[in-house]
């Protein structure tokens, strides 16, 4: 239930976590009771939440950049002491303005498949040591991806995003079928449009009252990583 610890205790990495639905993740998971490392790209951003928020760890890293995952990875579990949960949050819709594919630029392409896929990819991969070890330990281990309806549906102009996230939600599914039985889950959900700063760079005349507070995504992710945590989800 909303207001309880429920989560207490729990390890929590979130990417992406000094800004729209990443902080808000933050601010629900260590409300719930979790000991949360975050990691941004913005070094003055990530001191101020760390500073402002007990239970918190700020990593200073960007997570499309292949030499970065390592020492962001080590910082993690270093922070935490071990890891039950990686949410990979951190998203870039590539070119903006959005472009048809036709217009779109390969580099721009290139930095929203490192975001949106390649960082995930590798960051999972470097902490999935941890995770196993989490799950054989009673813990479980959950990894959630934030997807989007756009991996699912064919918008005009969205098509770097688009395909980057629909790569992303096809690995949750693969890599959840390969470590099911090492009790690993992943989840690949999307939390609906929200008025977050992506969104509007994304749709600038977009109005804020039709979209969902990050809030309430995040507590509907908070939910969903319960559910999927044997122990948690008994208790």
């Amino acid at each position: 239930m909303r207001g309880t610890p429920d989560l207490k205790g729990l390890r929590v990495a979130v990417t992406g976590g000094t800004s729209g639905l990443g902080l808000a993740l933050v601010r629900e998971l260590t409300r719930r009771g979790a000991h949360v490392a975050f990691v941004a790209r913005t070094a003055d951003a990530v001191h101020r939440i760390a500073r402002d928020m007990p239970n918190t760890h700020g990593i200073v890293g960007d997570v499309s950049k292949k030499d970065d995952i390592y020492p962001i990875a080590l910082q993690i579990l270093g922070e935490l002491g071990g890891l039950d949960v990686l949410i990979n949050s951190a998203s870039s819709l590539g070119p903006t303005p959005l472009r048809l594919l036709a217009d779109t630029d390969c580099e721009d392409l290139e930095a929203a498949l490192a975001t949106n896929l390649l960082g995930p990819f590798r960051l999972t991969k470097a902490v999935l040591g941890a995770l196993t070890a989490s799950a054989r330990e009673g813990r479980g281990a959950v990894v959630l991806n934030v997807s989007s309806d756009a991996a699912v549906n064919a918008y005009p102009t969205w098509g770097a995003y688009s395909a980057s996230k629909a790569a992303l939600r096809h690995m949750s599914a693969i890599w959840n079928e390969e470590l099911a039985a090492e009790g690993v889950r992943f989840l690949s959900i999307d939390p609906g449009d929200m008025d977050t700063p992506l969104h509007a760079a994304a749709v600038p005349d977009a109005d804020p009252s039709t979209l969902k507070r990050p809030e309430q995504s995040a507590a509907e992710l908070a939910e969903a990583i319960t559910a999927a945590l044997p122990a948690l989800a008994k208790g």
